[in-house]
């Protein structure tokens, strides 16, 4: 059982309970927070808040997590989009909405149920029970390419390569803001932000070095359109080295503005390309992912906008 305290900033003012602790826990489904308010695990002041209780500036919230069941025995069949596959690795295309792994509030319907489902007892162990496949992770909003390895040597080579940086990952995102350069590099240190452990912040104190490489791709009234590398892989990191420098990914309701804009909810941000060298035979991998219907209509928008 784990135990976390959020106090309501000025700009959570006025927000339902259930969005302003989906906002706060962005593992957290809205559905799975109705579900721990409905059974009394938040609370003020002590007492459970009821469903439709409104936000104040000030007011401290104490969020009661229940622990996660295990995934190891809950294969479920959840259609997958698989981009690659052979006896060592699999790629999936995951949709904006998926859980990666099981965690509190979220004990199924996740990527790992699908892929024991799929794989059977093929994955991986070095995640242990609750990550098996595992290779690295992508948020719940966040759309697009993920790898899962299938056997232990392949989750190690691929590990490794992750470490080295020979594992690349490209995103694709709308920020909110104009850039005057074309292109430019994000490199602060990312840690656990210092009053909300659900959150991660540009910190000195415990951080670990992060990079992140952006060039624009095109620019909106109010918003700009672009391409990320990471150099480096840390939580949540595109989202907060944008909001680092003044532009937070369009939706991201945790790092950038407190309310939806454009009718989305959740951060446009796409695991566009992925590419790696494959532990077995050597041989480069490079696989890609179009852009999601969600992001496609954003841009549309945004276009009859300018």
């Amino acid at each position: 059982m784990e135990i976390a305290k959020y106090e309501a900033a000025e700009g959570d003012s006025g927000l339902r309970i259930d969005l302003f602790i989906s906002n706060r826990c962005p593992d957290y489904s809205r559905s799975a927070v109705q579900r721990l308010i409905g059974t009394g695990n938040v609370t003020s002041s002590g007492r459970p808040v009821k469903k439709n209780h409104t936000v104040t500036a000030g007011e401290v919230f104490e969020v009661t997590f229940p622990e996660p069941r295990s995934a190891q025995s809950l294969p479920q069949n959840i259609p997958l989009d698989i981009v690659w596959e052979d006896a060592d690795v699999i790629v999936i295309n995951k949709p904006r909405g998926m859980v990666v792994h099981p965690a509190p509030g979220h004990p199924d319907g996740t990527l790992v149920n699908a892929l024991l489902y799929h794989c059977g007892d093929e994955l991986s162990g070095v995640g242990g029970v609750m990550r098996p496949g595992i290779v690295h992770r992508i948020d719940k909003d966040t759309s697009g390419l993920i790898i899962a390895a299938k056997n232990d040597f392949a989750h190690l080579g691929l590990s490794a390569q992750l470490k080295d940086h020979s594992l690349s990952r490209i995103y694709q995102a709308i920020v909110c803001g104009g850039f005057s350069q074309d292109s430019g590099t994000v490199d602060a240190p990312i840690g656990r932000h210092a009053s909300d452990r659900k959150r991660m912040s540009v910190t000195q104190k415990n951080g670990r070095s992060a990079i992140t490489h952006y060039e624009v791709i095109a620019r909106y009234n109010g918003y700009t359109h672009i391409q990320c590398r990471l150099e480096t892989g840390r939580t949540h990191q595109i989202r907060v080295h944008m909001a680092h420098i003044g532009h937070p990914v369009l939706g991201d309701m945790v790092y950038g503005r407190k309310k939806p804009e454009k009718g989305l909810c959740g951060q446009c941000l796409h695991a566009k390309q992925l590419a790696f060298i494959h532990p077995r035979t050597g041989e480069k991998i490079s696989v890609t992912s179009p852009l999601p219907d969600y992001f496609l209509e954003i841009l549309a928008k945004l276009r009859i906008e300018n």
